[in-house]
């Protein structure tokens, strides 16, 4: 079974979502507040704390696309990002920030090029990318520094 995990932006719990379930056309749910879940395929959009509860509770790697809406190359590079989910779901979790509604996280983070690919496993950063990749360099790459 795929699946994925996701914070609520209401309540913050992390959900577990069964992409199996959207490919249905479910629409994800809070399982504690039945708040909508932001997901787009496989990735979810996150914030500052949201990024934080998933990072420390994700029972997987968590790769994070630090973005900016006026970022061409990061609207380029966001459907490699989503198939890249869609190809590793059940082996790491996909999640975006977008850098101009949080700023703050992306200064504490050190973002200083978008997109900034960042891995997260076990609750730290294990290893971070600058710049957009194409899909397949993006999964080797994922899978080498997860393994790492």
């Amino acid at each position: 079974m795929a699946d994925t995990y996701s914070p609520c932006p209401s309540c913050r719990a992390v959900n577990r979502v069964d992409l199996e379930r959207l490919a249905d056309g479910k629409a994800p749910v809070c399982s504690r507040c039945k708040t909508p879940l932001t997901l787009d395929g496989a990735v979810s959009a996150v914030d500052g704390e949201g990024l934080q509860r998933l990072v420390s509770s994700s029972p997987r790697p968590v790769l994070v696309d630090f973005w900016a809406p006026w970022c061409g190359p990061c609207r380029s590079f966001a459907p490699v990002f989503r198939e890249a989910a869609a190809r590793l779901a059940g082996e790491a979790v996909f999640a975006k920030l977008d850098t101009e509604q949080s700023p703050e996280i992306a200064g504490r983070m050190g973002i200083q090029a978008s997109p900034t690919l960042v891995l997260f496993q076990g609750g730290s950063e294990r290893a971070r990318q600058p710049g957009a990749l194409p899909l397949d360099r993006l999964v080797a790459w994922l899978r080498q520094s997860a393994a790492a």
